[in-house]
């Protein structure tokens, strides 16, 4: 699955299954062989990433103390392996690919709600005082996450790592303030 996720961030959704084959050092046929088709290794692939990026996510929130600091690692995950604005730019496209078949919208959804799912949970633990309740702070960090990827894909300027920790802090910290 990681040089399907290669093979997309270096040619976007033309990427053919012997490019795939060749990030893996398999032989065309295998991956053939055990996906059928371009389409049955992507379905495959957003069957494996949910609970994939959701234990990334877990792992990178449990080294930090901080509940704030925790939700920005978290956050941070939805952006590994994207650090370039070629390889961002290819993933999007993709996306886009992705979002006009409807089982891998769905593959798409499910990882999205898993995403907001481990935001939430950090999230109320974070008990940030000026926050929404945690569902919709999650969606909110989600969306913002998404959005600043593909702004910093279509303007970059830094790294879009940095961007997304500055962010996304900016949220957290406005919520961490006591209402007035």
């Amino acid at each position: 699955m990681a040089a399907c996720g290669r093979a997309i961030g270096a040619y976007g959704p033309g990427f053919t299954l012997a490019q795939v084959a060749a990030e893996a050092g398999v032989a065309v046929g295998t991956v053939s062989g055990r996906f059928g088709s371009k389409r049955g290794l992507m379905l495959a692939m957003m069957t494996g990433v949910v609970d994939t990026v959701a234990a990334r996510m877990h792992a990178a929130a449990a080294r930090h103390e901080d509940p704030v600091a925790a939700v920005v690692a978290a956050v941070l995950v939805t952006a590994e392996g994207i650090d370039d604005p070629a390889t961002t730019t290819n993933h999007l496209a993709q996306l886009g690919v992705d979002m006009s078949d409807p089982e891998l919208r769905g593959g798409v959804a499910a990882l999205r709600s898993r995403i907001r799912e481990v935001l939430r949970s950090l999230l109320a633990a974070a008990a940030l005082p000026g926050a929404p309740p945690p569902a919709r702070a999650a969606r909110i960090v989600a969306g913002l996450a998404h959005g600043v990827q593909l702004d910093w894909a279509l303007s970059p300027s830094g790294r879009l790592r940095d961007r997304l920790r500055a962010d996304v802090r900016a949220v957290l910290d406005s919520w961490g303030q006591v209402p007035a």
